[in-house]
This record gives structure tokens, sequence and C-alpha cells, in this order.
């Protein structure tokens, strides 16, 4: 795991050497992704300079440095990620005659370029990446990310002149140490965040910015390209997400539930082995739901010694699933570390959230994962996960209960789902809560529930289950287009269900999920490895029925079968809480101060980006219990701490 950075210079006002300066600001801005060493390399013949952070994780060696140059010095090669069936590839190439003078998967990259050429190496790649390759004979930049986005890379210019630069980098604050960059906010950017809470590929929070959406490459030609170029036009994919769900539909499974639970079991064992591969200490992260523990599951039974598991805990009732955790690593016999948070370790780690998440982010439980890396790393160098799970199999609340709405929507008019809407929805959270003990967040539920009950499509449902804010706050700003919505990218003959889990692949979890992940245990300077994300699992899963997914309105059968070979199910079987902390409650006690400062009526005013009298109007109603607005609240106050932090 490491940083990548770099860029191309258009005028000629610099020396090779204030180049360089540039270069190393570039690289010592994410140095946290890489502290074991660090590199620069610069073309001869052009201004074009590459720079990487390095996490050593393979080859420990000098021959594992980067950048790199291929063997016949035509590609050089900045690379961040693993690359899980490199050393069958090296196999490959060395009976071609081809020879290794390490280890590294990044020498093996290089050495399939060379062979087999770009576009044919990058289907052969197996893993998470996102890496710069410069084609010294075509003076051709290609950026690269993987299928499902667990890599993160950016592109722009330095600002609008027309000698700007070309920058590009792992992370937005690598782009900004750049001496010409101008930071410009981009308004239709920001009203998407404020309805997803992220912002979704290929925007970015600046103008001129984009970010390299899953499964997409972009090649520029640095002869030719002209400063200020629509970059996100010029990207293409080389891996398409529904095509390769229609091509996994029409090899649709027939095999009995015992053969495809057996069968799922040897695919994710082998997706879990290859994970485990590496020079350096190697743990997990357990929250003792039912991803991490079956991941957790066959990392013991493939280890020779106690795998080392870690949890987080609350001490806030109803959001502890820390005991959980617990008791599985108990049973599978695992070296497991807890550490319990509070309210003031929350209060510690929100600073640093604008600094770690250099765009505005506003999954809440991005502090824990946080703190859970930062606790891992005093141990374990790689971690795995049990992120895609959701995705893959059905997992999120909304895959079981949105189509239950939905079908029992149809049934009654309208008008009469509107009154039922608004009567639910007019009782404070907090009175619902106290009808439901040991649920904190019952109240919350049922108000999104009958929220959804009076629309009138699945999609505009879906929409608004995963929306922050239905209508945006922000002022004067058209919603712009997302790849999520846009017909050529949707499948047409998927049920409701699947098509929610689709879109979920699709959107949700490069931009969130694995945004949080990778900034979370970078920022901490350790690897995480998702299993589940593995596109052989992707691509199996789309063979199965939905019934082997969702049954009996319970999501993710399929890997529960699996767990109950290697777990008790008592210990697993459990309504789904997620990964979360109870900011609901922060916000009106231990975090209340610091939200009001940057709630401030004046100063949001102002500013002139939001509606103020909306944001006011919903933080009242929230301190006085008057509905739980926590996730919406969020999305403001983390983004006026990003604000606050970088403009």
């Amino acid at each position: 795991m490491c940083g990548i950075t770099g860029f191309y210079n258009n005028s000629t006002d610099k020396s090779r050497s204030e180049l360089n300066v540039i270069g190393k600001a570039m690289i010592a801005a994410i140095s946290h992704r890489g502290p074991d060493s660090h590199g620069i390399w610069q073309d001869q013949n052009s201004r074009l300079l590459l720079g990487h952070q390095r996490l050593a994780i393979l080859d420990l060696s000098a021959e594992g440095h980067q950048p790199m140059l291929s063997d016949s010095e035509r590609y050089v090669i900045v690379y961040n990620g693993e690359i899980y069936n490199y050393l069958s590839l090296q196999k490959i190439l060395k009976d071609y005659g081809i020879i290794f003078k390490g280890r590294s998967d990044t020498e093996v990259i290089l050495a399939s370029i060379e062979h087999w050429g770009l576009n044919e190496t990058i289907q052969k790649l197996n893993g998470m990446f996102a890496f710069a390759l410069w084609d010294k004979k075509q003076q051709c930049l290609h950026l690269v990310r993987d299928r499902l986005g667990k890599k993160p890379l950016y592109v722009g210019w330095t600002n609008k002149s027309k000698n700007a630069s070309l920058v590009f980098g792992s992370e937005l604050k690598s782009l900004r140490a750049h001496h010409d960059f101008q930071a410009e906010l981009n308004r239709e950017a920001t009203s998407l965040f404020m309805e997803y809470g992220y912002v979704p590929a290929p925007y970015c929070i600046y103008q001129n910015v984009w970010s390299v959406p899953a499964g997409f490459r972009l090649t520029i030609d640095l002869q030719s390209v002209k400063p200020n170029a629509i970059l996100s036009d010029m990207m293409q994919p080389y891996w398409h997400h529904l095509r390769a769900l229609e091509e996994s539909k029409n090899r649709a499974s027939h095999k009995t539930n015992i053969e495809i639970i057996k069968e799922f079991e040897e695919l994710l064992t082998t997706c879990v082995n290859d994970r485990m591969i590496s020079d350096v200490p190697i743990g997990a992260f357990l929250s003792g739901g039912i991803d991490s523990s079956a991941v957790v599951a066959l990392m013991q039974k493939i280890s020779s010694r106690p795998v080392k598991t870690y949890s987080i805990g609350f001490e806030e009732d109803g959001f502890n699933e820390a005991v959980y955790a617990k008791k599985v690593a108990a049973h599978l016999g695992t070296d497991h570390h807890e550490l319990y948070i509070s309210g003031q370790d929350a209060l510690n780690t929100i600073p640093l959230l604008p600094e770690i998440y250099d765009e505005p982010f506003a999954d809440i439980s991005a502090i824990p994962t946080y703190l859970v890396s930062k606790f891992a790393q005093r141990d374990v160098t790689v971690v795995l996960s049990g992120d895609g799970g959701d995705e893959m199999l059905g997992g999120y609340n909304r895959h079981i209960v949105a189509p239950k709405i939905w079908k029992r929507a149809q049934s009654i008019p309208r008008p009469l789902r509107q009154f039922l809407s608004n009567v639910i929805t007019k009782i404070p959270t907090k009175h619902w809560d106290a009808l439901v003990k040991n649920q904190p967040q019952f109240g919350t539920r049922i108000h999104k529930v009958a929220s959804i009950f009076s629309l009138n499509t699945p999609d505009d449902i879906y929409r608004r289950l995963i929306q922050q804010w239905s209508d945006s706050p922000v002022l004067d700003t058209l919603q712009p287009h997302t790849l999520a919505n846009d017909p050529l990218w949707i499948p047409q003959n998927l049920s409701f269900t699947e098509t929610m889990m689709y879109r979920d692949s699709l959107s949700y979890l490069p931009n969130n999920i694995l945004v949080k992940i990778d900034r979370a245990s970078m920022a901490a300077s350790i690897e995480s490895r998702a299993p589940l994300l593995d596109k052989r699992i992707y691509e199996y899963v789309w063979t199965l029925p939905e019934n082997v997914k969702i049954r009996n309105g319970r999501g993710k059968w399929l890997l529960r079968q699996v767990l109950k070979n290697h777990v008790p199910t008592k210990l697993f079987e459990r309504p789904k809480q997620g990964f979360a902390i109870p900011v609901g409650e922060w916000l009106r006690d231990p975090l209340k101060d610091w939200a009001e400062t940057l709630l401030d009526e004046q100063a949001l005013k102002e500013q002139g980006i939001f509606d103020h009298l909306t944001i006011r109007s919903t933080w009242e109603d929230h301190l006085n219990g008057n509905g739980n607005h926590s996730t919406k609240l969020w999305n403001i106050l983390m983004f006026q701490a990003w604000q606050e932090k970088w403009l």
C-alpha cells in the first residue's frame, strides 16, 4: 500500500530543480500512506514528474522501490495497491523467458505491460490498484483505477490559466501541495455531497479536478492535451459493472443450495488466502457481524497460529457490538484485542477528520474506523476486513425493507399513504424510541420508512433511502448527473432488491465505504484488504439466484451458511446495527458547543453556500428532540469543518 502523485508542468518558467522541490512537497503531503520510503522520477525530455511514498508489504528490499522503470525503460510506473495473482502472472512471464530482479508485484505489472500491452494487462490483474504509467515512446500518461474502487485516484489542473499544470495523486492534499494549485469550490459537487454524504466520482469538491471512477482508465497525450480540458470526458471504463453483471447472469447457476454453499466457501477461502500473503505482520478487523466473522473464521482455518483480531466498542448501550466480537474471537481462538471509546474520544478525533478525509465526507463511522485502524497499527501492518458483503449478498436493511414497503404501498391509495406518512413523522423520534427498548435508533428508522411510504416508484424509494438531504440546502445549484443515475449503467431486468444491490456496488461502495476504509487505514499507515471484494466474488454472486442472498426476510443467507460451518448461530444471529456511533446523543451533549460554533447562523449566511434558515431549524429541532437529524447535521458539520481546514 502506498501513495502516488505527480504532475506535468505546461510552462517552461521553472527549472528542473524547482520542479523537484514541488514534487517533494507533493509526496510529503501523503507520507502517511507510505512512511517506509519515498522516491521521485523526472523525465529527461519533458516536464513530467512522478512521485511515490512506499508502505512496504511485499519484497521489503530496494528492488521494490518506486517509481520503477520497466526492463526496456520504455515505461515508468508509480503504483498503489496489491495484485493478488501476481505470482501466477510472474510464472507465466518466466515461461516466456522474462527474468525478474525482485519479488514485487510492481515489477510484475511492468513486465506484463511490456509483454502483453496495457489493455490486456489490466484485464489480467486481480487486486486493488491505482497507478500512473508513463509511456516514453508514445508520450502518454495512463491513469488506471481498480474495478471496484478500493484505491483512490484524483486528476486535474492547478488553475485556470493557459499554462496550468496537470496534477494527479492518491489524495487531494498532494494536489494542493503543488505550488500553483488554486482551490476553488465546486458547488455542484457540494450539492451532491449534501445529498449523499460523499462526493461521487467523477466529481470532486474542487473545480477542475476529478476522481477517476472505479473500473475506469484515463489516457492523456501530454503533447496535445489542452490545459483545462474536461478530463472526465476522456475517461473510459475498461471493466463495465453492468456488462460484468450481464455476463454473469448469462451463466446463471442451477446447482443445489448445498453445492452453492460449498462452492462459495471454497472461493471465499481462496480469496482470503490470497490476501494473507505478506512480508509484514497481518491481522483482521472483527466487528462480530456476519462479514468480518466469516473472513476471520476462514483466516483462522488457514493460519497455523492465532490470528490477531481487533474490535472497537462504545460505552453507550445499544451501540456496542464489541461483546459479540469477543465471543466470536473466543470461539475461533484468535488473539483478540478490543478498544472502548467514549464521547471524549470522538471529540478528540473530530478535528482530525478534515485532514484524514481531505474531501468532505460524512459517514459517521469514519471515527471508529480510524480509531480501530490506529489501534491495530500497534501490532500489524496489514488487516483483512469484511467490506463488500452487504453489496455482494444483500446485507443492507433497504434491500429487505424497501421491496416490502413498495409492495404494500401499491395496494393503498397515495393520498392515504401520504396521510399516514405525515402522522408518523410528526411524532418525535424520542417518543418512538421510548416504545421499543434496546433499539435507540428505532424512531429514526420508522421516520425513514414513513418518508418513503408515499413515493411513486422503486427508483424514488431507493434514492430517498440513500439520501441524507432529500432537498439540498445548497443555494442556486442544479443537481448534476451521476453515474449511478445514468440509464446506460442501470440494469433493466433485475428485481427491485438486486437493482439496489447493483447500484450500491456502483456508487455507495466505492464512493463511501471504500473511501472510509482507505483514508482511515492509510492515516494510520496500515493496509486494508477485502476478500469479499475480489472480482471473482462479484462475478460469481451474480450467477446466483436472489434467494440464496436474501431469504425469509434476512440478508446474506449464503454467507450465513458458510459462517455456520465455523461459528455457532447464536453468536452472530441478531439485528444488524452497523459500524456506527451514537452521534445523535453526542451532538446534544459533548459535541454541542463544537457544532454550535460551526452552525452559527450569521456565519452560514455570510458564506452564501447554504440556506441558513433551513439548517438552523434542523439543528434546533434536533436539540429539542423533534426528530433525530444527526445524519443531516453531520453532513453540514463535516463540510464546515472541511472548509475551515482547506478553504
